[in-house]
């Protein structure tokens, strides 16, 4: 039996369909990696959001600890420049 035109049209319709099935049940699988892929973003983005955090707190305690060190060469300074006090006795 010789292929007639409506076997041919039946064939490329049904390798279109199969082509159709396949692309779409690969994508079904993308989308369990496109969710993994965000889950692990937002893991990363709190944990950015955390260390950025942890940075601003300690760059604060350093700007203290600077003003406290400020505060203190003024006086070390103001010691050495006094004169000196003639020894008791």
């Amino acid at each position: 039996m010789f292929p007639t035109k409506q076997h041919i049209a039946m064939a490329r319709t049904l390798g279109v369909a199969l082509v159709a099935t396949l692309g779409l049940a690969a994508c079904a699988t993308y989308d369990d990696d496109f969710a993994r892929v965000n889950s692990r973003l937002d893991q990363l983005d709190t944990k950015v959001q955390s260390a950025a955090q942890s940075a601003d707190a300690a760059n604060q305690s350093a700007q203290q600890a600077n003003q406290r060190l400020d505060q203190l060469e003024s006086r070390v300074q103001q010691l050495e420049t006094k004169p000196g006090r003639p020894p008791r006795g």
